[in-house]
C-alpha cells in the first residue's frame, strides 16, 4: 500500500507539472488540443481531490481506490501524451 501510495502521489504530481508546462505552451496548439488539453486538465484536479481524502487511510479498500485511481491517472498520461503531440506539430 505504501508503495502504491507513494507512486501514486508521484504520478500526481508529474501530471500537475505537465499540466502547467502545456499551459504554458497552448497558445500554439489547435483548437482541438486546447479542448483535450481542458478536458483532462480539470480531471487531473478531480483525481487530485479524490485520492487526498483516502491517500492516508489503511487497509485493503485503500488499496483498491488507489490503485483505480492509478488506471485513471495512467488514462491521463496518454491525454497529455496526445495534447503535447498535437502542439508540437503546431510548432
Amino acid at each position: 500500500m505504501t508503495t502504491e501510495k507513494s507512486t501514486l502521489e508521484e504520478l500526481i504530481t508529474k501530471l500537475k507539472q505537465e499540466r502547467d508546462e502545456l499551459n504554458l505552451q497552448m497558445h500554439l496548439a489547435s483548437m482541438d488540443a486546447k479542448d483535450e488539453y481542458d478536458r483532462i486538465s480539470g480531471k487531473v484536479d478531480e483525481l487530485s481531490g479524490q485520492y487526498d481524502p483516502v491517500k492516508d487511510a489503511v487497509g485493503e479498500t485503500a488499496g483498491n481506490v488507489v490503485s483505480a485511481r492509478g488506471v485513471v491517472a495512467d488514462e491521463l498520461k496518454e491525454g497529455f501524451k496526445r495534447v503535447r503531440k498535437a502542439v508540437e506539430e503546431q510548432s
